[in-house]
C-alpha cells in the first residue's frame, strides 16, 4: 500500500513531497505536527492522500499512547527514528488488516476533536464571563 520516508528534520533541507512533522522529544513524542520544531522528524509521502493517511495513523497512534512504549531517557524522554518507524509500520499493518474500520475510526476521531475544540472555546467564554462578573463586583467599591 503506502510507503513513507522518515528523516530527522533539518531547517536547511527543502522538501518537495507532501510531508508533516512528528515530535521526537518529550512526553508528547510521536505527536504529528503541521509546523516543524527543533526536535522532530519529517515524514514524507508520495501523494497528498498518503500524507493524510499517515497523519491520521500517527495521530491515532499518539492518542492511543503507542509511542510511549518506545520512549527512552530519564530526564527528557525521546523516541529514536528507528523506533518511530517501527511504531508506524506496526500501526500500518493493523490498519491494512481492517482498512474500512480504520477509516471509520479516523472519522470518529475527527468528530471528537471538533467537539473538543468547541468545548474548549465554550470554557474560555465561561471563564471570561466569570472574570467579567467578578470585575464588576470589584469596580462597584
Amino acid at each position: 500500500m503506502a510507503k513513507f520516508s522518515l528523516k530527522t528534520y533539518s531547517p536547511k533541507a527543502q522538501i518537495n513531497e507532501p510531508h508533516f512533522y512528528i515530535l521526537c522529544k518529550g512526553k508528547n513524542s510521536g505527536k504529528p505536527l503541521s509546523e516543524p520544531c527543533p526536535n522532530c522528524f519529517v515524514l514524507t509521502a508520495k501523494t497528498e492522500e498518503e500524507k493524510q493517511f499517515f497523519y491520521s495513523l500517527c495521530f491515532g497512534l499518539w492518542k492511543a499512547k503507542s509511542f510511549e512504549y518506545f520512549l527512552k531517557g530519564s530526564v527528557i524522554p525521546f523516541i529514536t527514528i528507528g523506533d518511530c518507524k517501527q511504531a508506524i509500520n506496526n500501526g500500518l499493518e493493523q490498519a491494512k488488516k481492517d482498512l474500512k474500520g480504520f477509516n471509520k475510526s479516523v472519522k470518529a476521531l475527527e468528530i471528537l476533536e471538533q467537539q473538543e475544540k468547541k468545548y474548549k472555546e465554550t470554557l474560555l467564554l465561561i471563564n471570561d464571563a466569570k472574570r467579567a462578573i467578578f470585575y464588576r463586583y470589584i469596580k462597584r467599591r
